[in-house]
């Protein structure tokens, strides 16, 4: 595929979710999941791999964490002369004023459309950050090849959309495995064609249609545009097999953190040739007291625990006093938690502090979220 697909990382898409609290303060692209990780990882990672060389970040809001994450690059490989990482925002551009929706990712395409113009590669593949899989984009680049699609759309057959994937789009697909129209997921039924939010087509294809919109004025997002457009254009469906998690909410963000703990989806996720990327940050390996336990769980680098962790997620800095007892949480950077301090179905932002003797209970559907640089 290299230089052949140029990508484009849409932080604006019409889903626009929202984590609770953890969205507060950041995009919902650099929400940090898996212990080291952040959102955003996943899709960026997925290009990489792929042998995609040139990614523009389309970012609306709050994205100095986005900046601070990416930095240049490098550790995505991405720190080049030609092509590289770029992470574009709708104000301080040329046309950042010429169009009438200010909300939607229309308005900061278009603000940015010289971007995509000066871009050699012959096709665009647009995915949000919110998608958590492990996708190879070639084998979706042969595919819409071979089909002749205006536009190829990536889809998962799933069998519990009626607990899971709550107000994702869903494809209606024809016999010939094109888009025929597209619904919302109500958790009604538990079979559907979940969307992925993904989509390929040509590069001048991709142009053309965002002056088109443009000069309609019509619409806010791409999507309506596609949706609205399906009787005049081919668009065609991609099936994906894989794992597939939708963080559109705190609910799945906290079932994400459990199954990457399970080791059918850490080993598809994580341990395959495709490796997941994100910023460098060397510590000290993490210590052990004589009186730590700890099973199921992921611990990051640079902690200390003398208590017990069962089925959580630690991330880097977290300490763990003597007889305290983590279960089913997600304990993110530089928190502290104190002695004799019980924890279950709880998460804690970066830098919290938990002083001893509390005892925080959350639903394990609906897990207790502790706000950054609190002190309970």
């Amino acid at each position: 595929m290299k230089n052949e697909c140029m990508g484009l990382i849409n932080l604006d898409s019409i889903q626009n979710p929202s984590v609770n609290v953890l969205s507060d303060h950041r995009p919902v692209a650099t929400i940090p999941i898996a212990g080291r990780y952040r959102l955003i990882d996943f899709t960026l990672s997925n290009m990489v791999n792929s042998g995609i060389t040139n990614v523009g970040i389309y970012a609306r809001e709050k994205y100095r964490s986005l900046t601070d994450h990416l930095g240049s690059g490098k550790d995505w490989d991405l720190s080049r002369k030609q092509g590289g990482l770029y992470v574009l925002s709708p104000e301080n551009a040329k046309n950042n004023n010429n169009y009438g929706y200010r909300k939607g990712d229309i308005y900061t395409i278009l603000a940015n459309i010289d971007y995509i113009e000066k871009s050699p590669e012959e096709y665009v593949i647009v995915a949000p950050s919110y998608m958590i899989c492990s996708i190879d984009y070639n084998d979706l680049l042969k595919y819409h090849k071979k089909s002749n699609n205006d536009i190829t759309i990536v889809y998962k057959r799933v069998e519990n959309a009626n607990k899971d994937f709550k107000n994702c789009n869903t494809l209606n697909i024809d016999k010939d495995k094109l888009v025929k129209n597209v619904g919302n997921n109500l958790n009604t039924f538990p079979s559907a064609n979940i969307c992925m939010d993904t989509f390929i087509m040509k590069r001048t294809d991709f142009i053309e249609c965002i002056y088109s919109i443009a000069s309609m004025g019509t619409y806010s997002y791409i999507e309506d545009y596609i949706i609205n457009q399906l009787d005049n254009i081919q668009v065609g469906a991609y099936k994906y097999e894989g794992y597939l998690k939708c963080i559109t909410s705190l609910k799945s963000y906290y079932e994400a953190s459990k199954e990457f703990l399970t080791e059918d989806v850490s080993r598809e996720i994580f341990k395959s040739d495709r490796k997941i990327f994100t910023k460098d940050k060397s510590q000290a390996p993490t210590m052990y007291g004589e009186n730590a336990e700890v099973k199921g769980s992921f611990i990051a680098t640079g902690c200390q625990i003398d208590g017990t962790v069962e089925d959580s997620t630690l991330f880097r800095k977290v300490k763990i006093g003597k007889g305290s007892i983590i279960r089913d949480s997600v304990i993110m950077q530089s928190c502290k938690i104190g002695e004799n301090v019980v924890l279950e179905n709880v998460i804690l932002d970066k830098n919290v502090v938990i002083s001893d003797n509390k005892e925080l209970k959350g639903d394990k559907d609906y897990p207790m979220v502790i706000e950054k640089n609190e002190t309970v």
